[in-house]
């Protein structure tokens, strides 16, 4: 048992040599609650070196109660402006339906009642993507609504960002996208950045923190993995003895206060 636990503890600490800020965990850990690092990131995304981070979280959940709840990786505010900051290596999760879906969350998250519409903040969404998803070698893409006969800008406040991490050259934000690419700290333009990302890596606290966070999500892949052959099992029961879904679930000794919950994957 210790011979594992040893193991387990040496291909963590192998993994966190390999983690860049491209890696949505790694991101999440080192922007939760870290206003200078996302003040860095901000300010090159948005060409502005003035820009002032009041507050950050990481992995916010804000349910629905009619449909899909959504996940934020990052949400960041200057105090009047809402920052949605999505780490994105998967090109299918950065499609423009999925920005729109995440623009609508954070509207929601805002609106309490009696708000007024005027009153909406301005918000952005902004996809940083592994690869150029638009195809036109730009290293910023910015998306506005627009009046179709007159090309005007329809300012409804709401802005859709995607950073193309394959630009990375000696602009701001070329050299941000180089370091998010680093599994390296010395090898990263941004000290604050490289600060951070040292103390994940190389402190004993940082490092105990990652390991910490890569067995929770080792276990919860196990227990995905227990439910997602369950599921299997109980099909597979409906179907070769036509029986009902209860009945299966009762078959294979699952119990009843997680019975809803298989009822509604089937």
């Amino acid at each position: 048992m210790r011979m594992d636990m040893e193991q387990k503890k040496r291909q963590y600490l192998e993994k966190i040599k390999q983690l860049r800020l491209m890696d949505d965990t790694f991101f999440n850990s080192c922007f939760d609650g870290n206003i200078p690092c996302m003040e860095v990131v901000l300010r090159a995304i948005m060409g502005n070196d003035r820009l002032r981070v009041t507050k950050v979280i990481t992995q916010q959940s804000v349910p629905n109660l009619y449909g899909r709840a959504v996940r934020f990786d990052a949400l960041a505010t200057d105090g009047e402006t809402i920052y949605d900051v999505e780490i994105q290596r998967s090109d299918e999760g950065a499609i423009p339906r999925r920005a729109r879906f995440n623009s609508s969350m954070i509207d929601s998250r805002e609106v309490s009642k009696g708000t007024l519409f005027h009153d909406l903040p301005e918000t952005y969404v902004i996809f940083i993507t592994e690869h150029d998803v638009w195809k036109r070698g730009k290293p910023l893409y910015k998306v506005h609504r627009r009046f179709e006969d007159t090309e005007e800008i329809f300012d409804d406040g709401a802005h859709i960002l995607y950073v193309n991490g394959e630009c990375q050259n000696e602009s701001p934000l070329g050299r941000l996208m180089h370091d998010f690419f680093c599994s390296d700290p010395n090898d990263m333009y941004s000290d604050v950045l490289a600060e951070r990302v040292r103390f994940f890596k190389e402190d004993e606290k940082g490092v105990a923190t990652m390991c910490k966070i890569m067995e929770e999500i080792r276990k919860d892949g196990e227990v995905q993995g227990a439910e997602t052959e369950r599921l299997k099992n109980i099909k597979s029961l409906i179907q070769r003895m036509g029986v009902t879904a209860e009945v299966a679930m009762d078959v294979l000794n699952i119990a009843k206060d997680d019975q809803p919950k298989y009822l509604a994957l089937l």
